[in-house]
């Protein structure tokens, strides 16, 4: 293992974390008053079990800063068949929570392995474009890297999470694209997805298409399966300039939203926050991602011979971070950073 260690942390980075993650815990607090009120113990009540989720991570983060990068690039395929074997392990003996078999319950926290194989495939995806750019420029390595990256996506398919599936083929997209692929083979790849999306809609479990077609057309059944996404937006549509205030939101304090803190944290804070604090959310949104991208700039200028082993995986982060970062109502991935998430 290289002994060197990076020069240090990015202060500014950590800051606008610190300040998600911070209005995040506010959120989940004024959307969950009700329900920590009436809990009998400590994990029961969601920011506390949020709390101790952001503190698990950040000695995690810690321990992971003291190891340099190239470590993990070196044992890239022990963390690849790792990832294989803990998506396998779940679909077996994993929890079932919301339609999808994605999780396991250790203690009173749950841990999802798709999330761990996000960064895997950033990992190993990084190392392979920076040892192949004859192969990438040819084409061959664009389907290489689908080859390494099917294995992990369909294991999650099945789950079924058509969120998370998305999501990794966004990294694989978005790492293609900063690895320098011709332009003429990512358009190539857009039309092979056209052709394919017939196929995919018939692989897809009922309530994946249910849900597409909910997004699409939220009014076809207010009652039904359309009544979540309905009473999100009427959340958002009535926080005005300024919002109602901390915990004076009708629709989260009187459950018409039915996961508040989870999927639709982002409507919360639409109605207590309004407007304002919806550009508040997306501005530090917006300074994590173009922080991330400047580091990966920086990087550049300071060892451009290790110009894709280290822009690479910064593209892969962005990626995932702006996935996380959309305040769409339709599943959890969207603000990511101010939901009660726990192991995601």
């Amino acid at each position: 293992m290289d002994s060197r260690r990076p020069p240090g942390y990015d202060w500014l980075l950590l800051l606008i974390t610190a300040a998600l993650l911070g209005l995040g815990l506010l959120m989940i607090s004024s959307a969950t008053a009700n329900m920590a009120r009436a809990a009998s113990a400590w994990h029961d009540v969601p920011v506390l079990r949020q709390g101790v989720s952001i503190a698990v991570a950040c000695v995690a983060m810690i321990a992971a800063t003291l190891v340099n990068y190239r470590f993990w690039a070196k044992y890239r395929w022990l963390l690849f068949l790792g990832a294989l074997l803990t998506l396998g392990a779940v679909l077996l003996a994993g929890r079932v929570l919301f339609g999808a078999q994605s999780w396991f319950e250790v203690w009173t926290f749950g841990i999802q392995p798709s999330e761990l194989a996000k960064i895997v495939l950033i990992i190993v995806l990084a190392r392979y474009f920076a040892d192949n750019d004859a192969s990438l420029k040819r084409g061959t390595g664009l389907l290489v890297s689908l080859g390494i990256t099917f294995p992990l996506l369909g294991l999650i398919f099945v789950q079924p999470d058509m969120g998370t599936a998305v999501v990794l083929l966004a990294i694989w997209f978005g790492m293609l694209f900063v690895a320098g692929v011709p332009l003429r083979h990512l358009i190539l790849v857009g039309l092979a997805c056209l052709i394919l999306a017939p196929l995919v809609w018939g692989l897809m479990q009922p309530y994946m298409r249910d849900r597409i077609l909910s997004f699409l057309h939220p009014e076809t059944d207010p009652s039904g399966q359309d009544y979540n996404v309905i009473q999100a937006l009427i959340s958002i549509g009535s926080g005005g300039l300024w919002g109602k205030g901390l915990g004076q939101g009708s629709q989260s304090q009187l459950a018409f939203l039915r996961v508040r803190h989870t999927d639709y944290i982002f409507s919360v804070l639409a109605e207590e926050l309004g407007f304002v604090g919806c550009l508040l959310l997306l501005a530090l949104m917006g300074a994590l991602l173009l922080r991330i991208l400047r580091i990966a700039g920086r990087d550049r200028t300071v060892a451009p011979t290790l110009d894709q082993i280290v822009l690479v995986p910064d593209a892969g982060l962005a990626t995932l971070t702006w996935r996380h970062s959309e305040p769409v109502e339709a599943t959890a991935l969207q603000v990511a950073w101010i939901l009660d998430g726990g192991g995601a």
